[in-house]
């Protein structure tokens, strides 16, 4: 089976959506499951995980109705207020939700580095394990040491890398990114889902071997027992159509096993979001 671990709803709203620029026109548009089942059907992917594209718990109970009305989303990834001292009655709430897997918060946005090390949201991270929430990390190259602080904080919390830390892959940077992403994945709590190159890369001009040196580092540090493809969609049609897209995970994956091949392409997901 092959599962999109990372994709996108939303029923466009410029003021919701304000961080889709006019660079990002194609995206002004609703997006929604009638349209990802054709895109589906014709790159042979059997289900997803949808993750929030907004912040607030409106956008986690409209993934969640969506997940409910088409069964090919096998499972959500919402936002709460981490920081809210309401929190534990929020996820007593959501957790009454089988398809609602884990949360996220928009961290890249975020102007101080350290924002995951603040202490309300060190609590609220805190508090995830005991109803068997996963926790998305989203964040720039320069917000990997704060990751890696908080992810050694809770060693019993799963965790994922959304976008593989989204390096700088059009201005060919790589060391210092290569080097806390060793350094993050020696947490085995810690997975990391091959997706959002492309947006990373020169959107007109990527070629399928700008990627493989991002590549190589996150399948030596995380090895394919700790990957899963995601496409980032439709976030990703800025830069390629879909089919492209997972093409360039499957030219990498030529020379692998069946059995990790197997694990990548949905296996993993399977297992960390526990659908």
């Amino acid at each position: 089976m092959v599962i999109d671990s990372h994709q996108h709803f939303w029923k466009y709203d410029p003021v919701r959506l304000d961080w889709i620029n006019e660079e990002m026109s194609i995206l002004k548009r609703d997006f929604l499951p009638a349209d990802l089942s054709l895109v589906y059907q014709d790159a042979g992917v059997d289900a997803c995980v949808a993750v929030q594209a907004d912040q607030s718990e409106a956008e986690t109970d409209f993934l969640l109705a969506l997940a409910d009305q088409n069964d090919f989303i096998k499972g959500v990834v919402g936002w709460v207020d981490l920081r809210s001292a309401a929190l534990p009655e929020r996820l007593m709430h959501y957790h009454d939700f089988p398809k609602l897997k884990g949360f996220r918060h928009v961290v890249q946005s975020e102007p101080d580095p350290n924002f995951m090390l603040g202490k309300e949201f060190q609590k609220g991270i805190e508090q995830l394990h005991q109803y068997g929430f996963t926790y998305d990390i989203l964040i720039f190259p320069n917000q990997l040491h704060a990751a890696i602080e908080t992810v050694k904080n809770f060693p019993n919390q799963k965790f994922v890398i959304d976008h593989i830390a989204k390096p700088y892959i059009k201005a060919g940077k790589l060391k210092e990114w290569a080097a806390n992403m060793e350094i993050i994945a020696r947490c085995p709590n810690v997975m990391c889902k091959i997706s959002g190159m492309v947006t990373e890369a020169d959107w007109g001009n990527w070629k399928t071997q700008d990627f493989t040196p991002y590549l190589d580092v996150v399948f030596q540090a995380f090895t394919p027992t700790r990957l899963m493809f995601g496409s980032d969609w439709p976030v990703c049609l800025l830069a390629g159509s879909y089919r492209e897209v997972k093409n360039i995970l499957t030219s990498y994956l030529e020379s692998f096993s069946e059995s990790d091949r197997a694990l990548i392409w949905g296996s993993n997901a399977a297992h960390f979001y526990q659908l």
